[in-house]
């Protein structure tokens, strides 16, 4: 993957030198001779590229059942791919609240280790790092608590594990130049869209597009930039007490707290909306962890747990305002201007309505008929949701077929900079 991204940017970069060519525009015309003019190929080019880059290098998948084929682990990703397209703001959610998780893992085993123990360890071991292996054969993953749990009750060692060694399994290190360029990609696409907006030139809807995925794949990017990339294989760790491992390993401890916090709630509702279309994507296992990690017993205080699900939203509305300044952006017709402005408040608003509905049914005692509504509605917002977004990826390719002459004029310092 780092050699694609290499190749392509410098392919792209011996063919930012400007032309003379003139260029066909919008309107069957001839570009003036001389101008600075970009094509439609180029546009589509390198706005996906630009997403497909961000989408693939942004996500960290957990690591796999050692079980796993080769094509059951490539396939899972492309499966986190199309959620992180449809709904980029959930993989967002998801890595913000894997950092939280590692900020007090990190605390909590510094208190025991003698080593120091860091984010990078916290996440490794939420990805599914430790494994407890009996008669030498893989037998099930420890979870960070349950890792916990067992050191303090001297049934293991703790792991002695170095952050490098970490990082030396970690493909991330071999992604380091892949990972700038993607950067200096993202940087340049932003920089031509501010400097299009000052020359006041027409932007279409798919570099709208675009750049929502940017901006949340770069707040991915950041949360995850200490979370180690694609490691297949996890550590071992051996059993030395005399009792039974099936018998501590299966001891549940009891839950004593009984209040539902909010990104709980938010974690159901996605995990009910998986399910409806057919995805477990969250069920415990025995050798991996889920992909979408579930519920943990790791407990968030409850400021912190309502931070957590504001700042998701928050996001998901940042991702939908993005679509929304293509408010007068010139299209097709009057009916895709219609249906791309409502489908902008859709998936702006949808997430916190859905909330709502979500609260209410979890927290209230509410009567028969008020359930059944309210049951409804948990259903209806999502599925609003995923109809937007996937409408909203439609029109981005389909105004393409008639765009305003302004659209293929190129801002001149854009073609001397190399990018994808």
């Amino acid at each position: 993957m780092c050699l694609l991204f290499c190749i392509l940017y410098l392919v792209r970069g011996t063919q930012a030198a400007p032309t003379t060519n003139s260029p066909v525009i919008g309107d069957g015309s001839e570009a003036p001779s001389g101008a600075n003019f970009r094509t439609l190929p180029s546009i589509v080019s390198t706005c996906a590229l630009t997403i497909v880059a961000r989408i693939y290098s942004a996500i960290h998948p957990n690591i796999p059942s050692p079980k796993d084929s080769p094509v059951l682990i490539f396939l899972r990703r492309l499966g986190i791919m199309g959620i992180a397209l449809l709904a980029p703001d959930l993989l967002v959610a998801w890595a913000m609240r894997q950092w939280l998780w590692a900020y007090h893992i990190t605390a909590q085993f510094n208190l025991i280790v003698h080593y120091t123990w860091t984010q990078t360890h916290s996440f490794f071991a939420l990805m599914g790092g430790f494994m407890f292996y009996v008669n030498g054969e893989p037998y099930h993953t420890l979870l960070p608590d349950r890792l916990l749990d067992l050191i303090r009750a001297g049934y293991i060692d703790a792991p002695t594990l170095m952050a490098k060694q970490i990082r030396d399994r970690s493909k991330g290190n071999m992604n380091m130049i892949s990972k700038g360029l993607i950067i200096l990609q993202v940087a340049w696409f932003v920089l031509q869209l501010i400097s299009r907006a000052i020359c006041h030139l027409e932007t279409t809807q798919l570099e709208v597009g675009t750049l929502a995925f940017a901006v949340l794949n770069f707040i991915t990017y950041t949360v995850w930039w200490n979370k180690p990339l694609d490691i297949l294989c996890p550590h071992p760790v051996y059993w030395k007490s005399e009792s039974e491992p099936e018998v501590c390993l299966n001891e549940v401890s009891p839950e004593d707290d009984l209040v539902m916090p909010a990104e709980i709630v938010i974690v159901s509702l996605v995990d009910s909306m998986l399910r409806l279309i057919g995805v477990d994507a969250m069920s415990p296992r025995k050798l991996q962890v889920p992909t979408f990690d579930g519920i943990h017993s790791i407990k968030f205080k409850p400021w912190e747990s309502n931070v957590l699900t504001l700042t998701g939203f928050a996001i998901a509305t940042i991702f939908g305002g993005i679509h929304c300044t293509a408010w007068f952006y010139v299209f097709p017709t009057y009916q895709e201007q219609v249906i791309w402005r409502m489908s902008a408040l859709a998936i702006t608003f949808a997430p916190w309505l859905a909330y709502v509905a979500a609260f209410l049914l979890f927290r209230s005692r509410i009567e028969k008929r008020g359930l059944i509504w309210f049951t409804v509605l948990l259903l209806v917002f999502p599925a609003v949701y995923i109809a937007a977004r996937a409408i909203l990826f439609i029109l981005m390719f389909t105004t393409l077929r008639n765009l305003p002459p302004d659209a293929y004029k190129a801002v001149p310092w854009t073609k001397l900079v190399p990018h994808l």
